[in-house]
């Protein structure tokens, strides 16, 4: 299985903000919505950054409550990493398993961003797979 095929099954919808968005906006934003991050949009809406719960509790931690006004552009993970809907969920889990991260934003050729894959989804799918495998060789085993 590989990322378009979980896409296919979760949607393309990507929770974005502006780099000049401040932290308080952003934190609303994860609340609201009841996601893990927010991708940050810069110039000609390329990825400039992804800013996650972590990343929230860090600024709070290392500026006190006058972070909240600050722009998000001060705190967010600038060195983001992405991946293709060519990515295999093997590659995914490795990807997130070395890397300590639980989002990856998916992008096209132009690196166009067209999605969004949680460790959630990555789990999810994967433990679909592995019942479905688990059926077939009960099936196989029975009629064997």
């Amino acid at each position: 299985m590989n990322v378009a095929a979980i896409l296919k099954s979760k949607g393309r919808a990507v929770t974005t903000a502006r780099s000049d968005a401040t932290l308080l906006d952003i934190s609303s934003k994860l609340a609201a919505k009841k996601i893990g991050c927010i991708i940050i949009i810069g110039d000609h809406g390329r990825i400039a950054g992804i800013m996650s719960e972590r990343d929230v509790i860090r600024a709070i931690a290392e500026g006190g409550a006058g972070a909240l006004s600050e722009p998000v552009s001060r705190f967010m993970t600038q060195s983001v990493q992405t991946c293709s809907e060519s990515t295999t969920l093997d590659e995914m889990m490795e990807r997130m398993t070395q890397g300590r991260f639980r989002h990856l934003p998916v992008v096209d050729d132009s690196d166009a961003l067209v999605g969004i894959i949680s460790i959630g989804d990555v789990v999810k799918h994967h433990v679909a797979e592995v019942e479905m495998e688990v059926s077939a060789m009960r099936g196989y085993l029975a009629t064997g």
